[in-house]
């Protein structure tokens, strides 16, 4: 599509622009980050040029871009990108836009990541207020944001907090999305952790049981998601003394992982954990 546009349109046009961000975006899916960058690079350089530093569409190569920074571990250059992202975005669209409740959540996350969980709840809490002005319907978007300021109660030792909102995020998830969806399945995850945190295993353990249920219905039973639910699985299952129960949720999700080429910290995690077992049967 990039040499038909530039064959069409020219070396600098608007299209040939959209056609490296959408390159961009298929060499981050494959995780090739520097390639990636190098396309988001290009694309904000032409917009700029084209419509501006201070367009929107500048803005959108410039949270790409920030993503990548993120993925990389450069957490410090992701945040100043995002607020750079911020600033132009009110500047376009004004401050109640649900565009800037987007960038607060990316902001919000990169906050996260950097262990500044008070500066991530402010970000959160003021997209919350935002798509509830805009939406004062129960919307999606809402429940979403309700996750992750859940996940940042967590993180801040407010599991009393973060377990309201966790079933919030699922009532409103159902209702707007409907049950089999991984948006309600990824909620059910969540607060199935949080209760093996609180020491509630079995009730984790239950909650766990319904993401994987909803996730292999909605996604397939080769999915990485449903790898994920079952090293979560694992671990409560070791906490609950059910060593082989462990051992098989952790085999089947390092299939999965084997089968997809799929190397990441949790199948990481999955490796170390049955290792560690198997080593200590072998022990006895």
């Amino acid at each position: 599509a990039l040499r038909v546009y530039r064959r069409v349109y020219g070396d600098e046009h608007l299209k040939v622009a959209g056609s490296l961000m959408e390159m961009g975006v298929v060499f981050h899916k494959r995780v090739q980050l520097d390639r990636a960058m190098a396309k988001y690079e290009k694309a904000h350089a032409m917009y700029c040029r084209l419509v501006g530093e201070d367009h929107m569409h500048a803005a959108s190569a410039l949270n790409n871009m920030a993503l990548i920074f993120r993925d990389q571990g450069r957490m410090a250059e992701a945040v100043g990108m995002q607020e750079k992202v911020l600033s132009i975005t009110r500047r376009r669209e004004g401050s109640e836009s649900d565009w800037i409740a987007d960038s607060l959540v990316n902001l919000s996350s990169s906050y996260g990541q950097l262990g500044m969980m008070e500066e991530a709840q402010a970000r959160l809490e003021d997209a919350l207020g935002i798509v509830r002005r805009n939406h004062p319907e129960r919307s999606a978007k809402e429940a979403g944001i309700l996750q992750n300021l859940a996940n940042v109660y967590n993180e801040l030792g407010k599991l009393d907090d973060a377990l309201a909102l966790f079933n919030k995020a699922y009532r409103i998830f159902r209702k707007t999305l409907g049950l089999e969806t991984i948006q309600v399945a990824t909620v059910l995850g969540s607060t199935g952790m949080l209760l093996r945190d609180m020491g509630k295993l079995e009730a984790g353990m239950d909650k766990l049981k319904e993401e994987q249920a909803i996730m292999r219905r909605v996604v397939g039973d080769e999915h990485p998601e449903v790898a994920r639910n079952l090293y979560n699985m694992a671990l409560c299952k070791e906490d609950l003394e059910d060593v082989e129960g462990a051992l098989v949720c952790l085999r089947e999700a390092q299939s999965i992982y084997r089968k997809k080429g799929i190397s990441n910290i949790v199948a990481d995690r999955v490796a170390l954990m049955l290792a560690m077992i198997q080593d200590a049967q072998d022990a006895r």
